[in-house]
């Protein structure tokens, strides 16, 4: 799931929240349930991206983790929802395309953990992978995600073929084929850790060739788990800006919190990491 990272925002204090029929009409429109996710209201600090207001799509609001239970054994885990921004995004997959991954990018397949509200699937459906998946823990925000495909591909928008499924990443099949993966710090150490211990034995009993699969980390809070999981390697580490559109949005989105509960900065630390064989890394 596309989820902000948990940080505590030093002299925040509360913040009133902008309450704008705009805004009211977004917040109703995000759910087709009449009861909405804790956050999803604007008088819960619910502030539409810029990005659902242009395309017609669902994918803003910020729910704290605590309120994305599932009734799955790994709840505990999960990380706040948020999308994340549109440049950031697109950044990563320029990085990634430099890197020069083992074959065109329409030999990909892309497959968001943690998908939330599908906005990473809708923008990687922009590129011309073989196809755009998104797993989602949560029932309602994989609904959410389903629905917004569905106005996306009525809409012109995708290149490639998506599809959103309602699974734990960690129980999640990965397709056969070069696959690119997607995580926006989507969920705790303990779930990384046996995602990627699954993945590398998954990928080692297959004789799958370095290079096939590659991850793209933002928000790359728990970096550590990658370092100590052999089978990878790292490519890229560092600092990738939000354009001057997102950053100005994601702080609006910020400031109307209630309680000043998570902060934002102008960038997102991000890595970029490739398999590279059960001896190496």
């Amino acid at each position: 799931m596309d989820r902000w990272f948990k940080s505590w925002c030093v002299g925040c204090g509360k913040v009133q929240t902008v309450n704008s029929d705009r805004q009211q009409k977004a917040s109703k429109a995000v759910s087709g349930t009449r009861r909405l996710l804790p956050g999803m209201k604007v008088g819960e600090g619910f502030t539409p991206h810029p990005f659902d207001l242009e395309f017609g799509v669902r994918t803003s609001g910020l729910i704290a983790g605590r309120h994305l239970k599932s009734g799955h054994r790994h709840d505990r885990q999960s990380t706040a929802y948020y999308g994340v921004a549109p440049s950031v995004f697109q950044s990563m997959v320029v990085r990634w395309r430099r890197t020069k991954p083992v074959g065109p990018i329409d030999v990909f397949t892309f497959v968001d953990l943690g998908a939330g509200m599908g906005r990473a699937v809708l923008l990687a459906s922009e590129f011309p992978f073989r196809e755009a998946v998104g797993v989602e823990l949560h029932q309602t925000l994989a609904g959410i995600a389903r629905k917004n495909a569905a106005r996306w591909r009525a809409q012109g928008r995708a290149k490639a073929p998506m599809r959103v499924l309602c699974k734990d990443a960690v129980e999640f099949g990965f397709p056969r084929g070069p696959c690119v993966l997607f995580l926006f710090n989507p969920f705790g150490a303990p779930v990384l850790r046996l995602l990627l211990k699954k993945l590398a034995s998954g990928l080692t009993k297959r004789a799958v060739k370095a290079g096939e699969v590659d991850i793209l980390y933002v928000n790359n809070e728990h970096e550590g788990v990658l370092e100590r999981q052999p089978g990878f390697i790292r490519l890229f580490q560092g600092e990738v800006r939000r354009s001057r559109a997102d950053a100005i949005a994601d702080h609006k989105i910020l400031a109307n919190q209630p309680d000043g509960e998570y902060a934002t900065t102008n960038w997102e630390d991000c890595s970029i990491w490739r398999w590279s064989g059960p001896n190496k890394g």
